[in-house]
């Protein structure tokens, strides 16, 4: 099929399972999509990471703009030859730095100037640059330029950030995509409904290939981050793919599921792995805890990934404290595999008509610890 298709196979309640086709092949989905920000999810070898389920990572158009550059990048074949990646690619656009960076940014109604996070020069964005930088780079699904608000402000400030991105959102959809390239919209409006509510109207009004709810869990409390997805969701149209973005935690993998999300991404489960910890149904486990100095278990009883099959909860707890590189390693393919397989088995259940209760079941177990 050709690249923007998206086809709906099964749903169950709100959850749906899905195919969103792309000039580098399917996506089926609900689908977490691991982070590589600078070209690599981090430890991670592409061909390992395709064989625990990734069928599509991201890039950020922002830093690979200043390092190597998106024509070094182009001149060596596009994103997917320069890191190695055979599947599909999204690209964020450098809207996250908005938020990220806001501390040194300068937002006005044409675009941003940020200082370069690498030698600290300043640098424009615009919604033309970052549509340019991510046709070039030749990723598979490119993102808008949007403001992302801090979680708490007040709502004039919300309401800004909404006009200017849906403007922004119109000048990032009169640009020329890349060849097969698909486009992402994405609604602001922070936790104020009124707000999600006008800007997914008026950019649904926009052809895009799929829309995204950005500028969640971003500080804001996770009870009303469910709900304004909850309400958001269904006023995203039926036969577009829907994409949460930067969501990364089991329990919210699930709920955002639940609501009729189809796309998700973050970067938790290789920066927990960095940082000594672990995805389990027993809990979030820190191996760095003395508790785990003579445990002969698998991170995971129920997990079949390289690392519960080899190693154990010890010796994983000692790589960690003796600062070995390996351990980076191990507790990564694990933490992507639990997410992968949550997800796998999430998109089995809409399918067999039985997520409501795989639901129940998983968010149960989850709670239990």
């Amino acid at each position: 099929m050709q690249p923007g298709a998206f086809e709906v196979l099964a749903t169950d309640g709100a959850a749906r399972a899905a195919t969103l086709h792309t000039a580098h092949g399917p996506i089926e989905t609900p689908a977490f999509m691991p982070v590589g920000t600078k070209a690599s999810v981090k430890t991670m070898d592409p061909d390992e990471l395709a064989g625990l389920g990734a069928q599509v990572v991201l890039g950020n158009a922002y830093h690979l703009h200043f390092r190597p550059g998106e024509d070094v990048i182009a001149e060596l074949g596009g994103l997917h030859a320069f890191m190695g990646w055979k599947g599909p690619i999204l690209t964020d656009s450098g809207g996250f730095q908005v938020f990220s960076l806001l501390d040194t940014a300068k937002i006005d109604a044409d675009g941003v100037t940020f200082r370069s996070v690498y030698d600290g020069a300043p640098a424009r964005f615009t919604p033309e640059l970052a549509m340019g930088i991510q046709r070039t780079l030749g990723s598979d699904i490119a993102m808008c330029f949007d403001e992302c608000p801090p979680g708490g402000s007040e709502r004039k400030v919300v309401a800004a950030a909404v006009d200017r991105t849906l403007r922004w959102a119109e000048r990032c959809e009169a640009t020329e995509p890349g060849p097969g390239q698909l486009r992402f919209g994405i609604v602001q409006g922070g936790v104020d409904l009124g707000l999600r509510r006008d800007c997914a109207d008026a950019l649904t009004a926009i052809p895009f290939d799929g829309y995204a709810i950005g500028g969640l869990s971003v500080g804001e409390p996770r009870p009303a981050m469910f709900h304004v997805t909850e309400e958001t969701a269904p006023r995203l149209p039926a036969d577009r793919p829907r994409y949460f973005m930067g969501i990364g935690d089991p329990e919210a993998i699930l709920r955002v599921i639940a609501a009729g999300v189809d796309m998700f991404d973050c970067v938790l489960p290789t920066r927990l792995g960095r940082t000594g910890s672990a995805f389990t149904w027993d809990g979030r486990l820190n191996l760095r805890n003395a508790r785990f100095a003579r445990d002969p278990e698998p991170l995971d009883a129920a997990c079949t990934c390289t690392t519960c099959t080899r190693f154990s909860r010890a010796y994983l707890r000692h790589l960690v404290t003796q600062h070995e590189v390996l351990a980076l390693r191990l507790l990564t393919v694990h933490n992507l595999s639990f997410l992968l397989n949550l997800t796998r088995d999430a998109r089995d259940a809409i399918r067999a008509g039985t997520f409501a209760a795989f639901l129940d079941a998983s968010l149960t177990r989850l709670a239990s610890h």
